[in-house]
């Protein structure tokens, strides 16, 4: 779909919920519902926005759709990188499963049903947010030393592997280091996970910056078949899941402007909120400029083509 397509399509009005399908959800999560099909799953991404591990009471009208299309547009892009897990024929799937509306086919993936890898698997291309704090403080980030003299926003030398826990429900994720994952998973499938992690990191970086963003950092979720192959699943270099920048106004030193929900954090930080639940109501302005970034990062991805 085109950029303009699918931004008329947007609802006017957050999309919090989804309700009455006639298919079991088995999971909900701070942004997705996950439905059982029966021989595969349906994701699908509801306009709900976290900050701080709270969901506020107002979600950002379309982002849902938004966040999909963008995992879309990279899956397709990455596929030469390693399979991931969405069915090959979207439209497909949906007319044969009578999901007919327009909306929740854009906010929607049809997927295979594959083990989730316990970790989350983090990538920083750059010295920012918790990472910079660390730097700061001890000189490492998640246990890794890096070379003194380092500005805020700086370039790696190279990219990093840093993965976490991936924390049940409520809580938070907690930096594990090479040796801690490795016993979690096991050496081979760490190996394997590591490895993808970083060429995928590259590649999306380098395809961004084409497109006049800078991939700050990510993370990736994987999952596994009952033949041991690894799969790529859940969103794919999203606003949601990465850290993107304008490459036009890149400066280090600073917390550079972003494509992603940092705005909303900036504004409730500024208010002084306590980060516990429940979350305060944003302001209309923090809502349609929220939007507006999300719409950006999507326009600029679909302006480089398939």
């Amino acid at each position: 779909m085109t950029f303009s397509a699918i931004a008329a399509a947007l609802p006017a009005h957050a999309v919090t919920s989804i309700d009455h399908l006639p298919f079991p959800r088995i999971a909900s999560g701070k942004v997705r519902e996950i439905f059982d099909l029966g021989d595969a799953l349906l994701l699908s991404a509801t306009d709900r926005l976290s900050a701080f591990d709270v969901v506020l009471p107002d979600g950002i009208p379309g982002k849902g759709a938004i966040l999909t299309q963008i995992s879309n547009w990279w899956f397709a892009q990455t596929g030469g990188i390693l399979q991931n897990h969405l069915l090959p024929d979207q439209a497909g799937e949906f007319a044969r499963r009578g999901i007919t509306d327009r909306d929740l086919q854009l906010r929607s993936m049809i997927v295979r049903k594959l083990k989730t890898v316990p970790i989350e698997c983090v990538v920083r291309g750059y010295l920012v947010g918790s990472g910079w704090s660390s730097y700061q403080k001890h000189g490492t980030v998640c246990g890794l030393t890096l070379p003194p003299g380092l500005r805020q926003a700086d370039r790696l030398p190279e990219p990093i592997f840093t993965p976490t826990t991936k924390a049940p429900k409520g809580q938070h994720d907690e930096p594990i280091d090479d040796t801690q994952g490795t016993a979690i998973v096991g050496a081979a499938l760490y190996a394997r996970l590591k490895a993808a992690s970083l060429a995928l990191y590259q590649f999306g970086h380098d395809r961004a910056k084409q497109a006049g963003m800078i991939l700050a950092d990510t993370k990736f979720e994987f999952g596994t078949d009952a033949a041991g192959n690894l799969w790529l699943i859940d969103e794919l270099l999203t606003p949601d899941s990465s850290r993107y920048w304008p490459a036009e106004s890149y400066a280090p030193n600073q917390s550079p402007p972003s494509y992603d929900k940092q705005f909303v954090r900036d504004h409730l930080l500024a208010i002084k909120w306590d980060q516990k639940p429940p979350g305060p109501r944003l302001p209309a302005e923090v809502i349609a400029r929220t939007q507006d970034k999300y719409l950006a990062a999507l326009k600029n991805l679909l302006s480089l083509g398939a």
